[in-house]
């Protein structure tokens, strides 16, 4: 990954837009002081470089009755990794080993309520952050979605009892 060069001007930009990202340019500007033209060039440049991936809107999950929310830690089996490729050859070159872990990816894509998926080092594989309604539908989703998935060995989950702090905004340094 390439690090982009951000000069203060720069960093106040970012950190006034991730606290605000329906600012208008004319109000970033001002925040800045700088004109709009310039303003405008220093946050279409970030935006290409790829420094600003989106703008959104940040729910409140208990708000829209997501009120649990879990880490789940995720072990994969190690084996499966070997066996993917020895299918593969059993069935002929025609067939493509399917690797467990992008096997996993590509599934945790499709789980609507992992809102992040994290490979970890240590004991193990993965650690997804979960909200959902309540323990019922963490059940559900543990029961019929998760340990369902082949690959997956063991899990432990952990459950928020209070948000102390929950920011989007990265340190500027």
């Amino acid at each position: 990954m390439t690090k982009i060069a951000l000069d203060k001007t720069d960093r106040k930009i970012l950190g006034i837009l991730q606290q605000d990202g329906r600012l208008s340019n004319q109000d970033v500007a001002e925040l800045v002081s700088l004109s709009p033209s310039p303003c405008l060039r220093r946050i279409k440049r970030l935006e290409e470089a790829g420094v600003i991936r989106q703008y959104v809107a940040l729910l409140d999950p208990d708000k829209i009755g997501l009120g649990l929310l879990a880490y789940v830690n995720v072990r994969l089996e190690k084996h499966s990794e070997a066996a993917a490729h020895s299918n593969a050859r059993a069935l002929g070159a025609a067939a493509a080993p399917v690797s467990p872990r992008a096997d996993f990816a590509d599934s945790v894509a499709q789980w609507p309520e992992v809102v992040a998926c994290y490979a970890m080092t240590g004991e193990m594989d993965y650690l997804l952050r979960v909200h959902v309604e309540d323990m019922d539908h963490f059940s559900r989703f543990m029961m019929a979605t998760l340990l369902r998935h082949p690959a997956v060995l063991d899990v432990k989950s952990s459950f928020a009892l209070q948000r102390i702090k929950d920011t989007t905004a990265l340190p500027l340094v």
